[in-house]
């Protein structure tokens, strides 16, 4: 309890599983928290003068459930080992622990998911800007980035991070609240750019950061580093020698994209609750045809960072062509890269001493598909044989000198004699771990093959033994046996325990006879049972020299996982383009953008083919703002999402869902559609609402894609009406991004009057008598109704229902009218309004009051009608009066229409 304290002491924030043979053990206030989280029982037992110690303990075969349920709920937990061998220990066997495992540091299969990064980040404030750095030590992966403040919420989000570091007393309170993030807070001069320079300096073994590619406009996000490297260092005791040099993100290479955006296009999570697949229904879903867990996550990480430089993007374009264009070398590749494992992470393990022997045979085996994967890799950019051993270019069908399947191809490495050394090395079906079975393969190594020789041929010898005994001693029942209490045994029944002889020494006394060893049967005793472990610690150690041998290659197997995951992920979208119909799409440096006959990529795979109705989009800088209006259920928000999604993946590098797409590049993709309340921030449906719409017009560019779907609905009809009116006219005149606006506020359909840039589009629909046809057409121009009784009838609103709404929306549309015709009035700011004047006899919404954005438009005379009522006190009218007042006005209404 001494040893146990003194460690604890020094792991205070962790549960501390400590190793007592079989069992890892928690005690005291550890053993009370994890039998309440595990359900484990709570006991003590006699520890000395600890015996009243609170104790639960978990066996060593099954801890790794029970560390996946407590990360899982945001526990750190530290695993304390024996570090020597109880039998040669001298008093208490000496223990340390050899990892702490966060949600954010992690190496078993457990604990994470094959799909994704798992990241730790370490986020460091700066004036202005955000410095993050982000390392997956699963993969060795490692980030730096610094970006604006107004960016920091899309990069964390890209990055997903399960731990976040904090330095304590930092300006970090709008971090602390990521979803599902363990926060920790680190002291703050573990953050310090000088030390940062250092510790990585040291980490990678060079002299100066310049090689790594950080400059002086990095100095936050290496201090950023410097505090991650240091934590990790704490969480593994053996050191991170796996971490991959840093890559470093620079401003302008890839295309934040916000929360709102990334949910709204459900990118790579569904909205629809209570899905069993979390990508079933995302566009994730759609693309991901990769055959490799690596290619997977980098698919995930191009979607959730489109690339905004044209020249890198016709670079993937380039590959994916060519690779969509051999079907036969796309078959191939695929084939072959469908038997390689997880590369990335087994190779981590291994460099962290972690790889069990099942797991390097499987690092092996993947190594020994890279041949056929390159044979492949060659078949699609074009490659024949020369007749002289080697391969030159086929002109007629290599794809240009910039295309990534030239790089990578350019660049491959087989690792032919690692796994050459590999697969020799280890049986063809190691055990999960050492000393279950055979690890090591027969004629690797001499002394172990003696060993093994002499344990195998016990059988044999045993048998020998036996009749050598039966022959002496004349007892033909006599046999020789093993256990593990009492080793070996030469047992004789009672019956001839007179014929026993004299050098037999009883060894056990059983029910019908006795046990006994002979000096000869103890030597050789001796001898199988020592083999036996020298056998073990033998294969310990040729199996740990395999793995250091391995663990030595690190960069270079990065290398191989990175261009297995990225033929990977261009085979996927070459795949999912030839079997979808997708296109090529054309990038461009100007504003426009056009897309023929576009689709949504996921809405048309959960319909028919031929069901789903195409539709082109045209934005032009003197055309660049529809407002969309049409009836509910016509497909307004599926065409705000469709447009947004042929932009990203066009972005991304990958043909898209229509028969022709032209797209001027984007620097941001803004999608607000639909509304929700967030409870937790003490903020309603509208405040969410008005905040995501506030950091659009904020963070929008001339260069920006904004796609918006009913602002204003979270409020009041006119207040509504009056705030998407101005964010139109925002959008417009000031920051001149193409913007695509559905709306059922049909008073928008006026500001095509006001600006010159505006477009009405509308989605059409078929009325036959009392039925409304959803034609899913758009077309141009605007709606006049929403049809939202005839949606209801649709639903199953009860008969009378539905009666009572349409007498409800008779009353209500001269209202609408009305104020249709009072929105005519006001001008855009600085503009004059090109709309005639109201009649006089037509009650103004605003008559009241001139609009403050149109201070010098002149309010309509006041009605007649309006004027008498205005001179009435009602206070000293007689009822007869008041009847007589009310039929004279009515006939002045009737006498002025």
């Amino acid at each position: 309890m001494q040893q146990y304290r003194e460690i604890k002491a020094r792991h205070q924030g962790s549960i501390l599983f400590f190793r007592m043979g079989d069992f890892y053990e928690t005690f005291e206030d550890d053993a009370v928290l994890a039998s309440r989280v595990l359900g484990l029982t709570l006991t003590s037992r006699n520890n000395g003068g600890a015996s009243d110690v609170p104790l639960a303990g978990v066996p060593v075969k099954a801890v790794n459930e029970y560390v996946r349920r407590l990360v899982a709920r945001g526990y750190r937990v530290a695993i304390c080992e024996q570090v020597e061998d109880p039998r040669l220990a001298k008093g208490i066997v000496r223990r340390e622990v050899i990892e702490t495992v966060t949600p954010g540091a992690a190496f078993s299969d457990d604990l994470l998911d094959c799909t994704r990064n798992n990241f730790l980040c370490a986020v460091r404030p700066a004036p202005g800007a955000l410095a993050v750095a982000a390392a997956d030590v699963s993969t060795g992966e490692l980030r730096l980035a610094t970006v604006p403040s107004g960016d920091a919420d899309a990069l964390l989000a890209r990055l997903a991070p399960r731990e976040v570091l904090l330095p304590k007393g930092g300006e970090t309170t709008q971090w602390r609240a990521m979803d599902g993030a363990l926060v920790t807070e680190r002291e703050a001069w573990e953050f310090d750019p000088a030390m940062a320079r250092d510790d990585l300096a040291r980490q990678y073994g060079v002299l100066s950061l310049d090689g790594l590619g950080i400059g002086a406009e990095d100095e936050a996000a290496l201090g950023a580093a410097g505090a991650l490297l240091r934590y990790l260092r704490e969480l593994q005791p053996g050191g991170v020698p796996h971490l991959a040099r840093p890559i470093v993100e620079r401003a302008g290479g890839a295309m934040p994209l916000d929360e709102m955006t990334r949910r709204n296009l459900e990118l790579v999570e569904s909205l629809r609750p209570g899905v069993d697949n979390d990508r079933a229904g995302t566009l994730l879903g759609v693309l991901d045809r990769t055959q490799t867990p690596m290619g997977t996550r980098l698919l995930r990480q191009w979607i959730l960072a489109p690339l905004t430089r044209r020249e890198d993007i016709d670079m993937r374009l380039d590959a994916v062509a060519a690779t969509a264009g051999d079907a036969i070398g796309r078959a191939t590749l695929r084939e072959a890269l469908d038997g390689v494992r997880d590369v990335e992470r087994l190779a981590s393990k291994a460099a962290a001493g972690r790889a069990t022997p099942r797991e390097l045979r499987a690092l092996g085996d993947s190594l020994g598909r890279l041949p056929a994967v390159h044979g492949a890799l060659e078949r699609v950019i074009g490659t024949r044989d020369s007749g002289l051993g080697t391969r030159v270019p086929d002109e007629s069908r290599v794809p240009s000198p910039e295309s990534r399947l030239t790089v990578i191809a350019a660049a491959w490495d087989d690792c032919g004699e690692l796994c050459a050394e590999v697969t020799r090395a280890l049986v063809e079906r190691p055990p999960l771990q050492l000393g279950d079975e055979s690890t090591i393969a027969t004629g690797v190594d001499t002394e172990l093959d003696d060993l093994r020789a002499l344990r195998d041929g016990g059988k044999d010898a045993i048998a020998e033994i036996q009749a050598a005994e039966r022959e002496r001693t004349g007892i033909q029942s006599l046999k020789v046996g093993y256990n593990k209490v009492f080793g070996y045994f030469i047992e004789i029944s009672n019956a001839h325990r007179e014929r026993v002889p004299d050098d037999y020494q009883r060894r056990q006394t059983l029910t019908n006879g006795e046990r006994y060893v002979t000096p000869d049967l103890k030597a050789y005793e001796e001898k199988v049972l020592g083999a036996a472990e020298r056998i073990e610690a033998r294969e310990r150690e040729l199996f740990e020299s395999l793995r250091a041998c391995v663990g030595r290659e690190i960069a270079r197997l990065q290398r191989v996982a990175g261009a297995l995951a990225e033929l990977d992920v261009l085979a996927a979208l070459a795949e999912v383009a030839e079997r979808e119909g997708y296109v090529r799409p054309t990038l461009t440096d100007g504003y426009d953008l056009e897309i023929v006959a576009g689709r949504h990529p996921v809405v048309e795979r959960m319909m028919a083919r031929e069901k789903f109705i195409p539709n082109d989009v045209t934005l032009t800088q003197d055309a660049r703002l529809v407002i969309l209006t049409g009836p509910n259920m016509a497909g307004k928000s599926t065409i705000l999402r469709q447009v947004g999604l042929v932009v990203l993946m066009a972005q991304m590098g990958s043909f898209v869902p229509a028969s022709r797409a032209t797209i001027g590049l984007v620097d941001r993709l803004f999608t607000r559609v639909g509304a929700s309340d967030n409870l937790v921030r003490g903020q309603s449906t509208f405040m969410v609402e008005m905040t995501e719409t506030s950091a659009i017009l904020n963070t929008a560019t001339a260069r920006s894609l904004v796609l918006l779907d009913e602002i204003g609905r979270g409020t009041s009809t006119y207040d509504g009406v009056s705030i998407a009116w101005s964010v139109s006219e925002h959008l417009h005149d000031h920051v001149g991004c193409k913007t695509i606006f559905a709306t059922h506020y049909h008073e928008l359909v006026q500001l095509a009057e006001e600006l010159p840039a505006v477009r009405n589009f509308t989605v059409a629909v078929r009325e036959v008598g009392d039925q409304v046809l959803f034609l899913h057409r758009l077309v141009p121009g605007g709606a006049d109704r929403s049809y939202g009784i005839e949606v209801g009838r649709l639903a199953g609103l009860p008969a009378p229902v539905i009666a009572r709404a349409k007498e409800v929306l008779a009353l209500l549309e001269g209202d609408a009218a009305t104020m249709a015709e009072s929105l005519g009035r006001v001008p855009a700011a600085g503009k004059r309004s090109r709309r005639r004047a109201p009649p006089a006899d037509q009650l103004a919404l605003f008559a009241s009051a001139p609009p403050a954005a149109a201070p010098n438009v002149v309010p309509p005379p006041p009605h007649p009608v309006v004027e008498a009522l205005r001179a009435t006190d009602p206070n000293h009218v007689t009822p007869m009066q008041a009847l007589e007042l009310l039929a004279r006005l009515r006939a002045q209404i009737h006498a002025d229409a």
